[in-house]
């Protein structure tokens, strides 16, 4: 589309990238078609191709209000327009970009002003997330019941030991920030995994969130502040030879693999960034390059038939949809067809608590979806919607590594427990 961005809209760090991005957009609407908040809402501000319209409104010098903001609050991010445009537009950077902007040039009513600086003050930091979870599970009978909502009912499976670190080959892992409170076996679990293939995980206890939640929820400069914080942890590792940095959380990892783009302009760290992107890996990548044979579980350890939920940063930002499917399916599992599986489930970072009436509604067609093929269990990728969709109180969600390594303990409980069998004279 033609564009004419006005002149401060051209001083921005990002013009030429937002007018790129702009011209490529060819308004086919294709994107509508598989946008889930235009398939609830109608509406077509509250599609990719309406939120384009009112980006590039904004950066020409246009009226802009509250109700700008409501409808690009109201994206998910999910990127399922980038899987389904023709064009390739990146929509999720203009999308970054429009939102900066309007931050600058509309203010917030001071409740939601509150609610974002209480989301980036308490998510990226796992010891003050850890303590106010603890904090409000033990209060949660005294919270009103919207409260209430937000606490995990279930317990999470408690981290078992983790090897130590004995193979020449390593990896990294990023901890994550709610992630070892709230499913603290998960890490645990990938890094026991990997050591029967033969890979160590080297601890980087100096890195810490990825920078997402702050950066998607606008405070741009803080979240790529983290970023080169995670950079500078985990670069003594990296220069001493880890081929890889593994996230278990597909919202993580999308992230990371943009820290190159986003820090293409910082003089001290774009060589660092791209290296890190280049070394990011979901671990369904990293298991789906590996021979199997060391994780083959005895037949009657799989007793479980599991959906598979694959998250939107999986399938959408990373383009790794049918990645982990593909690695339960070799280790035997059998998995329930999930129809619809290209929506996202409503929890999208944050999404949950800043748009709770469309994410619960979204939330409740992925469960209907799901539970479609009469799951046993549902798997996932990723830790924000496995306690959205988990909090729904219906069939359990659990990390798909932590369902792999318990098939493999199952089957090693087996082969323990069989009696020692008389071996035949002169065999």
């Amino acid at each position: 589309m033609q564009t004419n961005l006005d002149s401060h809209a051209k001083a921005l760090p990002d013009a030429e990238e937002a007018e790129s991005i702009l011209r490529s957009c060819v308004h086919c609407g294709f994107c509508n078609a598989t946008c889930p908040t235009y398939q609830l809402l109608g509406n077509e501000l509250d599609g990719p191709r309406g939120r384009i319209y009112l980006i590039k409104q904004l950066l020409e010098g246009g009226p802009v209000s509250d109700k700008t903001q409501l409808h690009l609050d109201r994206c998910l991010t999910c990127r399922n327009c980038e899987t389904t445009c023709p064009s390739g537009v990146t929509y999720h950077r203009l999308l970054d970009i429009g939102r900066a902007e309007l931050e600058r040039r509309v203010e917030r009513p001071v409740g939601e002003r509150l609610t974002r600086k209480g989301l980036c003050t308490v998510i990226p930091r796992p010891a003050v997330f850890g303590a106010l979870l603890k904090t409000g599970r033990a209060l949660r009978p005294l919270l009103p019941a919207s409260v209430q909502a937000k606490i995990p009912v279930r317990s999470a499976v408690p981290a078992k030991p983790r090897p130590v670190p004995r193979h020449a080959r390593r990896v990294l892992m990023l901890e994550g920030c709610v992630q070892p409170s709230l499913s603290p076996n998960t890490n645990a679990a990938a890094a026991r995994v990997l050591d029967r293939l033969g890979i160590s995980v080297t601890p980087a206890r100096e890195a810490g969130c990825c920078g997402a939640t702050d950066y998607h929820l606008n405070a741009q400069d803080a979240g790529l502040d983290r970023a080169r914080r995670n950079i500078d942890a985990w670069w003594p590792a990296i220069e001493a030879g880890a081929e890889a940095i593994v996230q278990t959380a597909s919202g993580c990892g999308a992230f990371v693999k943009e820290y190159g783009h986003l820090l293409r302009n910082d003089p001290f760290y774009v060589a660092k960034a791209a290296r890190v992107s280049a070394l990011a890996r979901d671990l369904a990548e990293v298991l789906a390059a590996e021979p199997l044979d060391a994780l083959q579980p005895a037949d009657d350890a799989i007793a479980l038939r599991v959906a598979f939920h694959c998250p939107c940063t999986l399938q959408h930002a990373q383009k790794l949809g049918g990645a982990v499917e593909s690695v339960l399916t070799r280790l035997g599992f059998d998995l329930s067809a999930v129809p619809d599986a290209h929506l996202c489930c409503g929890s999208a970072g944050t999404y949950s608590i800043t748009q709770p009436e469309i994410s619960q509604k979204l939330r409740d067609h992925k469960m209907a979806a799901l539970e479609s093929g009469q799951p046993d269990i549902i798997a996932t990728a990723n830790i924000g919607c496995q306690m959205h969709l988990d909090g729904a109180g219906r069939t359990r969600v659990r990390h798909w590594i932590e369902l792999v390594e318990e098939a493999l303990e199952a089957a090693n409980a087996q082969v323990f427990a069989r009696p020692n069998e008389a071996v035949a004279p002169g065999a």
